[in-house]
């Protein structure tokens, strides 16, 4: 409440007087000055001034306080579930929950596995709000137990083998591509009919289903002079033709999730994410996580100059809590930040680390990727610059040792 400086003389008063000085500070000079002056009448009205200040400024914090008690209580009382909680992406997922207060279950093959998921046990609030619950895919009654009492899930499981023997660049391709139709099929199809269902056991009111880049971009009739946005889905014939066995696997599990959401009238949104670079909260490397490593290693004589779509993890893991966060998230969600052919990418990166063992040539290729995050960002999505996220990743690919041989 101001104070009424009208029962006060202020051409008597000192210039700029009240330059600088808050309602309650004000009151009280007043009432000094007032009362040096022996004026009982405007320390009077100071003083009373200065009491209702004090006391509003009171209320008034009091209420913010209360605010944020509420928002606090509100926060930490909404229990989530992470559906392969020790991955390269579910593991920043789990983090950034954690620091915002939720109590989070993540679901993992084995709990008491240090080496895969001692991590988890070490973040932030983790010892207060982390449950680990051992589970997979394939195992409904696993997932119903972890899903429980939860109001949101977050279905970020990868298909990608979680051991990477001696992991190099030789052994990225195998990983995904070699692997067969039903290793990754039964587990994506299967996988995501059990998440859901145990969501709809428990009520949970929202989904965040993770799926990838790779559901979108593999549709040879998508017009070339026109940006792929969530309109376009990867063709299942050609996948099928070229055994393209993990995008096919992807992009049936993302189309059969939002079928299911509108059949069963059961809040689900898809995220697809372009290829993960940057740190890795893991002591142990899974394939996922070394997308940039075979540009560093290897020293190939030749490779394909193409189109790469890169997004750094710790944006895809903010991503993928925006889409549960934000209430008018809907559908389907790209999530990528930079396309840039592997020539640039290997010029940049001698640039930056110029003893490292690079690809000694490039040959042409006519496929270019033109892809849009647009709705991601009118939801309010940011990205890191490239530099940035290069820079983590080769820092966390040094620290374990992965480029220590170059």
């Amino acid at each position: 409440m101001p104070c009424h400086q009208s029962d006060v003389e202020p051409q008597l008063l000192p210039n700029n007087f009240f330059l600088g000085v808050d309602h309650m500070s004000t009151c009280l000079c007043l009432c000094l000055w007032s009362r040096h002056r022996d004026d009982s009448d405007a320390y009077n009205t100071a003083y009373v001034c200065m009491l209702k200040v004090i006391t509003e400024t009171l209320h008034v914090r009091e209420r913010e306080r209360e605010r944020e008690r509420e928002m606090a209580q509100s926060i930490e009382r909404e229990r989530v579930c992470v559906i392969g909680g020790g991955g390269y992406v579910a593991s920043w997922v789990v983090n950034f929950l954690l620091s915002k207060g939720y109590m989070v279950h993540a679901t993992v093959r084995d709990p008491c596995d240090e080496r895969k998921n001692g991590h988890l046990k070490k973040l932030k609030n983790a010892s207060e709000n982390l449950q680990l619950f051992k589970t997979d895919l394939l195992d409904y009654e696993g997932l119903c137990a972890a899903i429980a009492g939860c109001t949101g899930v977050f279905h970020v499981a990868n298909l990608v083998p979680s051991d990477v023997p001696n992991p190099g660049a030789e052994l990225l391709e195998p990983a995904i591509t070699g692997m067969r139709n039903a290793e990754l099929l039964e587990p994506a199809i299967t996988g995501m009919r059990n998440v859901l269902n145990a969501c709809l056991n428990s009520k949970v009111k929202k989904v965040v289903f993770v799926s990838s880049v790779g559901a979108v971009i593999f549709n040879p009739n998508w017009p070339e002079d026109q940006a792929m946005d969530e309109n376009c889905w990867t063709d299942g014939e050609y996948c099928k033709t070229a055994e393209l066995w993990y995008w096919l696997a992807k992009t049936l599990a993302e189309s059969e999730a939002l079928e299911y959401a509108r059949r069963n009238e059961i809040n689900i949104v898809t995220v697809c994410p372009s290829s993960c670079i940057g740190p890795t909260l893991q002591s142990t490397r899974t394939a996922s996580s070394l997308n940039l490593l075979p540009h560093l290693k290897g020293g190939k004589e030749s490779v394909e100059d193409e189109d790469l779509v890169f997004a750094d993890v710790r944006d895809v893991a903010d991503a993928i809590l925006l889409a549960y966060e934000k209430p008018e998230a809907e559908g389907r969600y790209i999530c990528s930040s930079h396309t840039l052919r592997s020539r640039v990418l290997v010029e940049k990166l001698k640039s930056m680390y110029p003893n490292y063992n690079y690809p000694k040539s490039f040959t042409e290729t006519k496929r270019d990727i033109k892809i849009s995050s647009k709705k991601l960002q009118n939801l309010g999505w940011k990205s890191r610059p490239l530099e940035e996220t290069i820079v983590d990743t080769v820092k966390s690919y040094e620290e374990s040792g992965l480029l220590g041989n170059e």
